[in-house]
């Protein structure tokens, strides 16, 4: 069986990147750095080996998430070992990763309901 490759990037199309395989942990986050990161409730990402994953364009880099300099667009976090990439970054939508993990509910908004079997962590799950 072939592996699997998705891609995304950014809204102008600056910045690109593939991602192979499947994640190791797709989660999603209601802390505050995620909510100020998408301007959104929460975050919903996957995180991949960094060996997985290849971007192309040039991308910057502030407190460890890069984005595209050009539009703005969030898109991964690297470290030394894995990516973590917003799920609404890539092409086609992923409806068959479901977050295994919420992180910060003491933050999740209370007209947000807990995803159904889904891990729940006052804070990291670490």
């Amino acid at each position: 069986m072939e592996e699997r490759t998705r891609s995304g990037g950014c809204l102008c199309g600056a910045v690109r990147y593939t991602v192979r395989g499947e994640p190791f942990h797709v989660g999603r986050c209601h802390c505050g750095d995620c909510r100020k990161r998408t301007g959104s409730a929460f975050s919903v990402y996957g995180q991949w080996p960094l060996d997985a994953f290849e971007p192309t364009g040039d991308y910057a880099t502030f407190g460890g998430d890069s984005f595209c300099p050009r539009c703005g667009s969030r898109l991964f976090l690297l470290d030394e070992e894995a990516v973590e990439l917003l799920l609404g970054s890539l092409d086609d939508p992923p409806f068959e990763l479901r977050p295994e993990a919420e992180l910060w509910i003491k933050r999740r908004e209370p007209w947000l309901p807990a995803i159904e079997g889904a891990a729940q962590h006052d804070e990291n799950r670490h």
